[in-house]
């Protein structure tokens, strides 16, 4: 199987955005989630939000995909308002670290015709930490859900106990578990592993690039695109 990486600033490409938002919404629903703070639509026009798409080879379809949202004083990141109904110091700790300082991974998800291919758990994941470093925010911050977790500490994430029941909180519905999620050096990673290291500073230094990988499902070759900016 082949497919394309690419990213780029939301406004650039805001059909594209619009594709992969519907994609995300199908796959919330799927799961009986009707409504979560990432799946709104405030941040299409906002050119500190960074999305991140994987497409098939020619374009036609998406795979799957995830955003890095940038906070600003126009768009809190959507963690905020959802930790919020349960735990509002979310507001003080993010307002110390600063605007542009702090990005969230967010409205990640991957199409069940991939799943196994590892495209939403780690290859997205990646590419992620890689664009936050190139883009000079401070921390990124995230919710996952507990089959994630582990991946996500992997790449270079620590539970942020600071907040909820030691990190964890129900989301986006009862019965649901989401962990908060930072890491606080994006430029060397010092929690990740040396094989994820290795990995996300390849694709920081080489942004287009064209990598083979073997997981669950066989053989993956992915095109990466990931600085379709200035």
């Amino acid at each position: 199987m082949v497919a394309r990486i690419k990213a780029y600033r939301a406004p650039d490409n805001v059909e594209t955005s619009l594709r992969y938002a519907d994609g995300h919404r199908k796959v919330l629903e799927a799961y009986g989630v009707k409504k979560v703070t990432s799946s709104s639509y405030d941040w299409l026009e906002d050119p500190n939000t960074y999305v991140i798409i994987v497409e098939s080879e020619d374009g036609s379809r998406i795979f799957g995909g995830t955003r890095v949202q940038v906070r600003s004083p126009k768009l809190n990141m959507p963690m905020e308002g959802a930790i919020a109904k349960i735990d509002d110091t979310i507001y003080d700790y993010v307002n110390k670290i600063g605007d542009y300082n702090v990005a969230e991974f967010c409205g990640l998800f991957n199409s069940k015709e991939v799943a196994g291919y590892g495209i939403g758990s780690v290859y997205l994941g990646r590419t992620a930490m890689a664009i936050s470093s190139m883009v000079g925010i401070k921390y990124l911050m995230g919710l996952c859900s507990p089959i994630t977790l582990v991946i996500s500490q992997r790449i270079g994430f620590e539970v942020l106990t600071d907040l909820g029941n030691n990190g964890t909180f129900y989301y986006p519905k009862e019965g649901l578990i989401a962990t908060s999620l930072i890491a606080r050096d994006l430029i060397n990673l010092p929690l990740a592993t040396p094989e994820e290291q290795e990995k996300i500073f390849s694709l920081r230094e080489n942004p287009q690039q064209t990598v083979t990988e073997n997981g669950r499902r066989g053989e993956l070759t992915i095109i990466y695109d990931i600085k379709q900016w200035d």
